[in-house]
């Protein structure tokens, strides 16, 4: 039986049809459907299908779809269920493998899906294709604020699905950990609302499981927190003060408050740059910094420490300003002048003391034009809910970039080299955000505990495979 008289059920039949066969030729080029499809040969194109990384430049999508809705998000899943074609969702265009413009995907762009709608309660509801720096605009602009990343051009859904760790971390935990409810087209062209009470299991595999596994997120709703100023703030140490301070460093920060999130940045080479920098939620600083300087035995040679808004310091991170176009992509339509990036890179977790100093200060410093940060976890972050985010337990995750100014090829054997060593000190662990195509045992480096139970919830939601791609859970 079917619900209605049997001539609704025709005509339904026959409406679905027909959009089934414009889809098709407008996937042959022969006819238009409402979502924009930008394929090779059209004028848009060679700007439409650039991500972030100048190193994927060369990959050529099927084509880019531009989705103003979720339905559009449906059509093209429909599409590429009946072609077998590959099918990958777009927001910021930061994907470190470049998988987000992957060679004869269908790309669906969803930087159509940008409102941001900051309710009474405190909850804002945010398009999937909304960037960060457009989501700290509009949170600023109501009074709140949330915990997400630094790159002003990230956008919220990967960071989301995949942890989210940030400058405010300790204090108010991983992005996805404000998360109350999402909506997914799934696989089966279903748009879904999961949270806590629906669709449970799919709810808790997209806070931490990764993008690009589940469907294809269409909007989130995240709790916030009242807007409060903030210190940023930088120590620049000498470099031979390396080895203390990454002796003291973990110990140090593992007993401040949880207002205070720092990063500890090292360049490479002989003399490399060495910096604590971050964020403290409040006014008072100086007296956690006096005492970190304290413990590593060496004045710093340059030290900056501001109070600022909100919204300033989450400038002040990305390093560009919301007045001058500097916070958003010269990119795929973009419209602003924000450069792109070209580097390579991998992680690890912090999982134990640094009992060894000087050997990860040579790790950094040996790593051929690298930049290494170590990022504080903890506080909220090992309080938070129950995720698929394995390394609630990590003191931090270490995050090794190389620029490739020596050659893409030379840059990853490098970047090899590094990783493996920091697996010997600390394990074999990584953040899923940081995807290495090369990294050994992925799956279980990036989902450790999580992931036979995200491989039986990937099955469920797309058994047949749909979402598949070389680091996929499918």
């Amino acid at each position: 039986m079917w619900p209605g008289s049997p001539g609704s059920y025709v005509r339904d039949m026959l409406r679905r049809r027909a959009l089934l066969q414009t889809a098709a030729l407008a996937w042959l080029g022969k006819s238009t459907m409402d979502v924009q499809l930008i394929r090779p040969g059209d004028a848009a194109y060679r700007d439409a299908k650039l991500g972030y990384f100048t190193q994927y430049d060369g990959q050529r999508p099927s084509a880019i779809a531009r989705i103003t809705s979720p339905a559009d998000v449906q059509r093209c899943i429909e599409i590429a269920r009946r072609d077998g074609t590959r099918i990958t969702a777009r927001c910021g265009g930061h994907s470190y493998p470049g998988y987000s413009t992957a060679d004869g995907a269908l790309v669906v762009d969803v930087r159509g899906l940008n409102r941001v709608d900051v309710r009474p309660d405190g909850t804002a509801e945010v398009g999937a294709g909304v960037l960060l720096m457009d989501l700290y605009v509009a949170l600023a602009n109501a009074g709140r604020m949330m915990p997400a990343g630094t790159c002003a051009t990230v956008g919220i859904s990967g960071l989301t699905l995949g942890g989210g760790i940030g400058v405010t971390a300790r204090q108010f935990g991983l992005t996805c950990d404000r998360l109350v409810s999402a909506k997914i087209v799934t696989p089966d062209g279903v748009h879904r609302t999961v949270s806590a009470t629906e669709h449970a299991d799919l709810f808790w595999a997209l806070r931490g499981g990764g993008g690009g596994n589940f469907g294809i997120v269409t909007s989130f709703v995240f709790r916030t927190e009242p807007a409060r100023n903030l210190t940023t703030f930088s120590l620049t140490f000498p470099s031979a003060a390396l080895p203390a301070l990454l002796s003291v460093w973990p110990d140090w920060q593992a007993k401040a408050p949880d207002a205070m999130t720092t990063t500890v940045g090292v360049g490479s080479g002989r003399n490399p740059h060495v910096e604590v920098s971050g964020c403290f939620v409040g006014t008072n600083a100086k007296p956690l910094l006096d005492d970190l300087v304290r413990r590593v035995g060496s004045p710093p040679t340059a030290r900056r420490e501001q109070e600022q808004t909100f919204l300033s310091a989450m400038e002040r991170f990305a390093w560009c300003k919301t007045t001058d176009g500097s916070c958003k992509p010269s990119w795929n339509g973009g419209g602003g002048t924000q450069g792109r990036g070209s580097y390579v890179a991998t992680s690890r977790m912090l999982t134990r003391p640094i009992t060894d100093p000087q050997r990860l200060a040579e790790i950094f410093k040996n790593t051929p034009n690298s930049y290494n940060m170590i990022d504080a976890m903890g506080g909220a972050v090992g309080r938070g809910p129950a995720s698929a985010f394995p390394h609630r337990s990590a003191l931090a995750s270490i995050q090794v970039e190389l620029s490739l100014q020596a050659g893409e090829a030379n840059a990853r054997r490098a970047m090899g080299v590094a990783r493996d060593e920091l697996a010997k000190m600390f394990g074999a662990t990584g953040y899923v955000n940081y995807l290495d195509p090369q990294m050994p045992d992925w799956a279980g480096t990036y989902y450790g505990s999580s992931l036979g139970r995200l491989k039986e919830i990937a099955r469920k939601y797309d058994p047949d495979r749909v979402f598949a791609f070389p680091q996929g859970l499918v």
